[in-house]
């Protein structure tokens, strides 16, 4: 955690970023009472989905490894 009690999404799994990023969004939706927090809360929302996408490269990349790569005998 950060000194503001906030997780960096590095150590984040997929359902968590995802999870948040859900709840972020819903909190800009409503509207954040300063441009400020609405600022912080769009910042953090970028981090969140760029870790999603990272999560889901990843996985795409396993999947790919996994599949056969020659003509089937």
């Amino acid at each position: 955690m950060t000194s503001e009690g906030v997780v960096d999404v590095t150590s984040l799994s997929f359902e968590q970023a995802r999870d948040e990023l859900v709840r972020v969004v819903a909190e800009l939706e409503q509207g954040a009472p300063t441009l400020e927090q609405s600022l912080t809360l769009w910042t953090r929302g970028e981090a969140l989905a760029a870790r999603c996408e990272e999560w889901l490269r990843g996985a795409k990349q396993l999947l790919e490894a996994s599949r056969p790569t020659g003509p089937e005998s």
